[in-house]
């Protein structure tokens, strides 16, 4: 057993943010299990995660005080497998340090560990018909989430459990992103294959200064690298990477990025009121060039935005067929710049088509550029030219915000 304990204080936070407590793993453990203790009643929040002698094996942040790794099994949001003997690491984050300090405990033990009985499952949900959009030919638009949480890190449900309650929305894509950690991709294709959704692998790279998702089965990101090596490794790996909700509270986008990241989420369920331009506003400082996307950041019932709320629309290849092939699709669409975001599944939306755009359901509207000009919608299905370069917002008769769009 390994036992670390002290006080941290205000200065240690300033020192480094993610302290690292080192431990020895003995050759054949059978399990590594740690205990953090602290007072959060002081309005201390202190994260907590593992890297092992190998490399990064997991993290809850604030979302528990204890984990267990096994060869065979770990807890949500840590990979199983070899306890290498050697050098581990508790990492903790200094999320929030009070002026007086909090006293902490970290307990590490290697006794065995019974395995947790499994979750049921939920049933394979009827899905409601998707919606068909006009696309260009070859094409076809799917409707998607690209933010969402499990188990795996701070969200209430599995990931069973979080695609049945998408593909019972209606969507076609869910992008599963939990936070600082990859321990959810090893279920995502076998999930989605059962319940016929396209579950895109994805990490919310979450610090203090800003969040962002890393899209594709590309490995661990890691968080405590400055922002501009996220961008130049996810490149490297092949995915792509989103800046989040950069106008999302305390969660806001305060990273150095010397280049822009590809994607954007400009439309966030943080978007409370879409009369409000704080996000167009951001957008067009940051670059209408960079292609816009929706999430609703689905942690639990009650407290986030159902998933589809915002619902982003990605042109796929209309050949793509079964949950895995679509999962490509969907990140090839991004890649291109295929993407409208809607307030839902069935709001109206505002299309790249071929080199014009369209509006579906969007009667009385008024689509604007980048550069200001105004052009009426009427009708059910309205066609329209492209005008300024970078991205489009349709707006409502209240100048509410009723869709965005990529440049066509």
């Amino acid at each position: 057993m390994t036992v670390h304990s002290g006080r941290w204080v205000r200065e240690d936070r300033a020192a480094r943010m993610w302290p690292g407590l080192a431990f020895e793993v003995p050759v054949g453990a059978p399990a590594v299990t740690v205990e953090l203790e602290f007072d959060d009643s002081s309005g201390a929040v202190i994260d907590l995660g593992c890297e092992g002698a190998a490399g990064w094996r997991g993290w809850s942040g604030g979302a528990r005080r204890s984990f267990t790794i096994t060869r065979d099994w770990a807890t949500p949001g840590y990979l199983p497998g070899e306890l290498e003997p050697g050098p581990w690491h508790v990492v903790l984050g200094l999320h929030r340090v009070p002026v007086d300090g909090v006293d902490y405990r970290v307990t590490v033990s290697f006794a065995p560990v019974a395995r947790p009985s499994p979750m049921d499952s939920p049933k394979v949900p009827q899905r409601p018909p998707v919606r068909d959009l006009p696309a260009a030919p070859g094409l076809r638009w799917v409707p998607a989430d690209f933010h969402s949480h499990t188990l795996h890190s701070d969200g209430a449900l599995t990931v069973p459990e979080l695609a049945a309650l998408a593909v019972s929305r209606g969507l076609s894509a869910l992008a599963v992103t939990d936070h600082n950690t990859v321990s959810h991709h090893a279920e995502l294709a076998e999930v989605g294959q059962r319940y016929g959704i396209a579950l895109v692998p994805g990490q919310e790279v979450t610090t203090e200064s800003g969040h962002a998702n890393a899209f594709g089965d590309i490995g661990w990101i890691d968080f405590r690298r400055p922002a501009v090596e996220w961008l130049s490794t996810v490149e490297e790996r092949g995915g792509l990477l989103s800046v989040n909700h950069p106008l999302g509270a305390d969660c806001s986008w305060r990273h150095p990025l010397p280049r822009r990241a590809p994607l954007a989420e400009v439309w966030h369920s943080s978007w409370l009121d879409p009369r409000w331009g704080g996000p167009l506003a951001w957008w067009q400082a940051w670059g209408r060039e960079v292609t816009p996307i929706g999430g609703s950041d689905w942690h639990r019932s009650g407290s986030d935005a159902i998933p589809g709320t915002p619902t982003t629309w990605v042109a796929v290849d209309a050949a793509a067929s079964g949950p895995g092939e679509l999962a490509l699709a969907v990140l090839d669409g991004l890649r291109a710049g295929r993407t409208a975001v809607s307030a839902g599944l069935d709001a109206p939306v505002l299309l790249p088509v071929d080199g014009e755009l369209v509006a579906v359901d969007a009667d009385g509207t008024l689509v604007i550029d980048a550069e200001g000009s105004r052009r009426p919608v009427r009708g059910a299905s309205c066609t329209l030219p492209a005008g300024a370069e970078g991205g489009m917002v349709l707006f409502g008769h209240d100048s509410a915000v009723v869709s965005i769009c990529a440049a066509p």
